[in-house]
């Protein structure tokens, strides 16, 4: 391992405080040392741990030291560890580096990156997991440099990886969807809920469209396609299955896309756009809404209407949600699918708020 050495130049305390005289004990070990920036400022005596007082940490790892004032020079400790990132180790042998104890100096930076590489490849380690804020953007090009690759970024972060062993990566890689939903809200008197876009391709232009958007994190399918709605539009809604999701690829920035159609009863009639997103907004009889060419002629838009009116008429039945927790993680989560209260019959549960369609 490196050979490391740090001067303690300054006086010397002992463990309560005691100045000490640096040169009056020679050829002494003691237990072990923690590495700061900054001139060391304190050693204890054999009998207590070494300290060294400096300005900030930037290394948790523990050295072995020599001290030896024997010969009248100033003390020396010799420090046979490398100095390692503050991390912790990850269900998978890997190391998840801490972000919040990472140095802004560029330098520092890379001396203690190539020895923590170094640490955590003699220790086996497999991934690293390191997540770098925005305000220290300037130790990106260092990693790069190391050999760490980009994972995934957000509004205040990115996230690079480095893969020790040889071999292919294991890591999991980033997110590869997106989920929107739509929602079809049918009123009693058989009028669908239907929007204008504001910023549409200019094939889409007059097309009266369900209400749509994109699923937030953490966000269930369900109360998304409730929010969708109420934001574009103003209307309340109660989420009563999902009719049907589409899958497509390489859609937005080579990802792909799951959509999911959910069926959904209006607890609410007064309408209210949001004007930054929606052109217009209106209950449009829904015979009107299915005879639109732009409809009619996209083999995908008429599909999922006639699913639509199939689930009005009881003749198809959608996905209802349930909570359920698996031991596998014991998590609460949210499972689709859907009930039949005869199994003999295709007929869907009863829903009072569907009128008919002829």
């Amino acid at each position: 391992m490196d050979l490391k050495l740090f001067d303690a130049k300054s006086s010397l305390i002992g463990p309560k405080g005691m100045m000490l005289n640096p040169f009056s004990t020679s050829n002494f070990m003691a237990a072990s040392i923690s590495s700061y920036k900054g001139t060391c400022a304190c050693l204890s005596t054999s009998q207590g741990a070494v300290t060294l007082v400096g300005q900030e940490k930037y290394e948790v790892e523990t050295c072995s030291y020599r001290y030896d004032g024997s010969n009248g020079t100033s003390p020396s400790i010799f420090c046979t560890e490398k100095r390692v990132l503050d991390a912790f180790d990850d269900e998978y042998g890997g190391v998840i580096v801490n972000p919040d104890k990472l140095p802004f100096d560029t330098n520092v930076f890379a001396s203690i990156l190539s020895s923590s590489l170094s640490v955590w490849r003699t220790k086996g380690k497999k991934g690293i997991w390191l997540k770098l804020p925005l305000e220290k953007c300037d130790l990106v090009p260092i990693a790069v440099r190391e050999g760490f690759q980009y994972h995934h970024a957000e509004t205040g972060y990115v996230m690079m990886t480095y893969w020790i062993p040889n071999g292919p990566c294991m890591l999991p890689a980033n997110a590869s969807h997106q989920v929107g939903v739509g929602g079809f809200v049918l009123n009693d008197k058989n009028e669908v809920l239907v929007v204008q876009e504001k910023h549409c391709a200019p094939e889409l232009v007059g097309l009266w469209k369900l209400p749509t958007g994109f699923i937030l994190e953490s966000e269930e399918i369900f109360t998304g396609a409730v929010r969708e709605v109420k934001e574009e539009t103003g209307i309340d809604t109660e989420f009563l299955e999902v009719i049907a999701f589409r899958h497509a690829h390489n859609v937005a920035f080579e990802k792909s896309d799951l959509f999911f159609i959910c069926m959904l009863r209006p607890i609410s009639s007064q309408i209210n756009i949001d004007d930054l997103e929606v052109q217009a907004s209106k209950w449009m009889p829904l015979m009107e809404f299915v005879e639109q060419p732009l409809i009619k002629g996209d083999k995908m838009f008429k599909k999922i209407i006639d699913m639509c009116i199939a689930r009005i008429g009881k003749r198809y039945c959608g996905l209802s949600v349930h909570k359920v927790v698996s031991k596998f993680d014991n998590r609460l989560s949210s499972l689709y699918y859907n009930v039949v209260d005869d199994p003999t019959s295709l007929d869907c549960p009863d829903d009072s708020c569907f009128g008919s369609y002829t």
